[in-house]
């Protein structure tokens, strides 16, 4: 029995994404060569498999009738990325941002001024 599709994306669907996000419109081909130039080689066939999959699952949409077909983002990444952020919170950490957290940051003993700058600005525009 086959298994049901995964609402969410798998490692090799955002791998995908993340080079849709980067380099925009894109064919299943200029994807698979993108992926072998960065060390990664699939098939053809498997590249093609997993866009026709983002096109079901409604991350992708194709932009022309013609061959080849050219393939670009429905979902931004700041949604997908939300979107699983706000999944891992529910599931691992019970809904807890707190908890969330204190995994983060709870093992180091100091913060590094960048990260420090970026959490007080983070919590400035929360209070605003």
């Amino acid at each position: 029995m086959a298994r049901p599709k995964a609402p969410e994306l798998t490692e090799r669907e955002l791998e995908l994404m993340q080079i849709f996000w980067e380099e925009g419109e894109q064919t299943a081909a200029d994807v698979r060569k993108i992926l072998e130039d960065r060390g990664r080689d699939l098939a053809y066939t498997t590249v093609a498999t997993l866009v026709r999959i983002l096109l079901d699952k409604g991350f992708l949409e194709q932009t022309n009738s013609e061959r080849p077909f050219i393939y670009r983002p429905v979902r931004t990444f700041k949604e997908v990325s939300g979107s699983l952020v706000n999944d891992l919170v529910k599931r691992v950490f019970g809904g807890s941002k707190e908890q969330l957290l204190v995994s983060l940051f709870g093992d180091q003993k100091r913060l590094s001024r960048k990260d420090r700058e970026m959490l007080e600005n983070l919590l400035e525009e929360q209070n605003q």
